[in-house]
Order: structure tokens, then sequence, then C-alpha cells
């Protein structure tokens, strides 16, 4: 029958029946954006099977989505490239739609649908996708599926929040080992016996498919568009191939000294793999896969215990287990929050004690007060926050101890607490390649409380918000190679 994967991932946004007289069976390809360890991939095959149906992959890009650039449309658009080849290769029917104006493409997933037996689409907890896929599955005439392709373990299959990450961790240490073994295939198209779908002459004359030809020349598609052309590429191409080096290229290069070097800007030896998963081009069970095979590991290993520890639970090597912490507990954590807190884009969300403590402090005299603009040109007196703002905007990334340094200077520097969450969302969504994203939210709410405690002393502007110095982060991380690369900070 149909499952074919876990029903905790699987979430029905409406009440419609399956059209028996449908033509195909509709993925709408929205989040996981990929070919390979895709569950929903998977659960729209098992539909196609089921109702004797042909597969349609329909991958739309809208052009009015907030803070749409040629930064992250590129990036998007590489990664349809990879996917066209992909189906071609297993001989499923893949449309993908660029649009080419505002509202060019209003209408034509109703039009597919209004052809389709059933409709499969990704879960995705952020940004403007709830939304949008709550609207569509209650108009849809047929019956809709928002599958949850994003972690290990279901986002939604604790049934709650967790206030920190050992909390989280002990219930994933309770939890995990079934989905350990239910992974997702690595590639689901392999004989998938399902005859290429055609493509409806109505929709493809109004809603022109983008040629594969042209999705290889992404800057050709992108000089018309009415998006933001001042930000230019970012430090990686999109796509599942690329994903795939990267991910090969760090496992083996520097996986061994992750634990040890990852807090080290001049050692630059962080993944780079948060836009692949993001942007759905890697699924986190493809780089777990690739960590687990590169160490040997097998299920076996997993310690009996829930205690919670960050390390001893996986029976990986101390850089692995690292690793795999901050691709399961805290990624994972992200989703968790963001699936089970509607309003976790607000600073409403931040907890209570750290709203309070804010709040005393809110009237404390700031050191320097900078204005978004200033923020956006890094024009502070700090040269290393500066370095860390630059890279963000010149390469949509900032590295990852430098961002929780970048966060808590901008609460230091902002008129209230309200006006720094405001900035760190603009500053980190409009620019960083993997903002927009569960994980976005959540580190950007940890450097204002989020997922910690208090901490003492009481300081200005703080309270007991934990508190970092740039002098302090000079003295533990090795800054001299990254500062030379953005720190070219002139006399002001």
């Amino acid at each position: 029958m149909v499952p074919s994967i876990p029903e905790s991932r699987v979430r029905q946004l409406n009440d419609a029946p399956p059209n028996p007289r449908g033509a195909f069976v509709l993925y709408w390809m929205t989040a996981a954006r990929r070919a390979r360890y895709n569950v929903a991939l998977e659960r729209a095959l098992a539909w196609a099977r089921e109702l004797n149906r042909p597969l349609l992959v329909f991958e739309p890009l809208r052009c009015d989505y907030p803070y749409a650039s040629e930064r992250l449309h590129r990036f998007i658009i590489e990664g349809m490239h990879d996917n066209a080849a992909a189906f071609a290769r297993a001989g499923v029917t893949y449309y993908p739609y660029l649009e080419p104006s505002r509202g060019a493409g209003r209408g034509l997933l109703a039009a597919l649908a209004a052809q389709a037996a059933l409709v499969v689409t990704d879960d995705f907890p952020t940004f403007f996708v709830p939304r949008m896929i709550a609207a569509a599955g209650a108009r849809l005439p047929v019956r809709a599926e928002a599958i949850d392709a994003n972690g290990l373990a279901p986002m939604r299959a604790a049934g709650r929040t967790f206030v920190s990450a050992y909390l989280f961790r002990r219930f994933l240490q309770t939890t995990l080992r079934p989905h350990l073994i239910a992974f997702p295939r690595e590639n689901p198209l392999v004989r998938h016996g399902l005859p290429p779908a055609r493509l409806p002459r109505a929709v493809t004359a109004r809603w022109r498919p983008t040629p594969t030809a042209a999705l290889a020349r992404p800057e050709t598609l992108l000089a018309d568009l009415p998006i933001d052309h001042r930000l230019g590429p970012g430090f990686a191409s999109g796509g599942a191939r690329a994903a795939r080096r990267r991910l090969a290229a760090f496992v083996t290069d520097r996986l061994a000294d992750y634990d040890e070097a990852r807090n080290h800007p001049d050692a630059d030896a962080t993944t780079g793999l948060s836009p692949y998963l993001h942007f759905g081009h890697l699924a986190s069970h493809e780089v777990f896969t690739a960590v687990a095979e590169h160490e040997g590991w097998t299920p076996e290993r997993v310690a009996p215990v829930a205690d919670g520890a960050r390390t001893g639970f996986w029976g990986l090597s101390r850089s692995a287990e690292a690793f795999v912490d901050q691709l399961v507990t805290w990624r994972e954590l992200g989703f968790n929050f963001c699936a089970f807190t509607p309003e976790h884009a607000t600073y409403e969300s931040l907890p209570p004690w750290a709203r309070r403590t804010l709040a005393e402090h809110a009237d404390d005299p700031r050191p320097a007060l900078y204005s978004l603009e200033q923020l956006t040109r890094a024009e502070t007196h700090d040269p290393l926050w500066n370095a860390a703002q630059r890279q963000l905007v010149g390469e949509g990334r900032i590295h990852n101890a430098l961002r929780m340094l970048w966060g808590k200077k901008i609460l230091e520097w902002s008129a209230s607490p309200r006006a720094a969450w405001a900035a760190l969302l603009e500053l980190n969504d409009r620019y960083a390649l993997d903002g927009r994203d569960p994980n976005s939210i959540t580190g950007l709410g940890w450097c204002l409380g989020r997922f910690d405690r208090a901490w003492g002393p009481v300081r200005p502007v703080f309270g007991t918000v934990r508190y970092m110095s740039s002098e302090s982060s000079r003295r533990k991380w090795r800054l001299r190679d990254y500062l030379a690369r953005y720190g070219q900070d002139r006399p002001r």
C-alpha cells in the first residue's frame, strides 16, 4: 500500500480524495529540491504506483518572494539544472518553471492540479512556505499531502518544543533509533516502473517550461528578471552535484579536525553545507550516511543511554560526534521549534526570561548606535565585526563562530532589543545563502537568549543574556588570515 515512508512525516492538507481519473500524480517540489534521499519523492512515487499513474515533478521558482536576488535565484536555478538531468536519466517528466514577471505564474499550480490524481509537496516550517502550502491545499480539488523530508527525525515527532538543546538531545537519544534504520532510498528513481507523464498543452502554452539548456546559463535567465541585481553570486554554486562534491571534500579533508578547528576562522574548517541543506539540494540523511560510511559506523554502535550528553551517544570519533551533534541536534531543534511555534520569527518568540531582562535594560546607554545602513556597509568601530559583515554581504556566509559574536554586537549597538531582532533578520535573510531557514531563526534567537540560560554578572544592555566581546574572541580564535582577507577597514 501507499505509505512506503513513516506516516509521521505525512501531513494531509485537505479532505479531498484522490481523483481516480487524474492524468498523473503531481509532485510540487518547493523545499526538498533534489532527486536523492527524498522521502517526498518516494511518497509521490508510491502514490503513482498505487493509482497506476505517471509522475509529474513540478519545480517552480517565483520572482516575488522576500529578498529575491541574483544570489538566491542563481543557486536555485543551478539546482534545477541538476534536477532536470536526474529526472531525464530516470525517464520521469520534469517541469521547471521560472516565473518571468511578478504574478506570471499565478494559476499554474491550480491548472496542473485540475488534471492531477493527487498532489504531494514538501513540508517546510518557515519563511512563506507554510502559508503558501496551507492556502494551496485548501483550494486544490484533490488530496494534497505535505511531506517532511527535513531531518533524521520527523520534525513533529516530539509533539512539543524544547527550551534547550540538552533536553532535545535527550529526547532524540530515546526516540531516534528506529529512524536510523528507516532511511530514505539513496535513489528512489531506480527502476521506478512508471511511464512518463504528458504535460498538458494548454498549460505549457501559457506557462512555458524553462528549457534545460537555458538552466545551464543562469546569468542569461537572470538578466531580465524583476529581482535584486545588486547582489551577486555567493561563495558556492548550487545544485546536488556541487553539494556532493563539497560533502565528499569535507568528509575526506576536514572531518578529522572538525572539533578542534571549526571555531577558528583562519582554519576555514566549517562544512559549507548549510546552503545545500537549506535549499534542499542535499539531505541530512545523505550527509549522515557519508560520515557513517567514512567512520565504518553501524546503528549497533549507538549507546543505550539517554543522558543528553553531547558526546558518547553515536559511537563515532570525537570530531564526527561534534559534527553530527550540529547536523542532528542543533539543526533539527530549529525545525522542531518552527514547526510548533507559528510566531517563531517574531521578537515575542524569545523566551520570557530573555525578554524580561532585555526590557529591564532597554534604556541603558549603548556604547555606540548604528543604523541598518551603517551595519550593512560594515561602518562600525569594530574591525572584527566589520570583517564578518563583509563576508556576509560579499559571500553570503559568516564563519559559524563569528556569527554568534556578530549577532551579539548588533544587540549592543541597536536602539532597542526589538530593533536588534529586526536588523538580525534583515541582514541574515537578505544576504546569507542559508538564511530564511529554521536554523537562521533559532541561531539568531540564540544571540538574544533562545535555547540558553541566564548568565551573570548582569551587564548593561544584555542584562543576564550571555555576553560576548570582540576582545575575548580575538584571544580565543585564530583570526590573522581571516582579518587579512575581510578586515580591510579604512580610517573614518
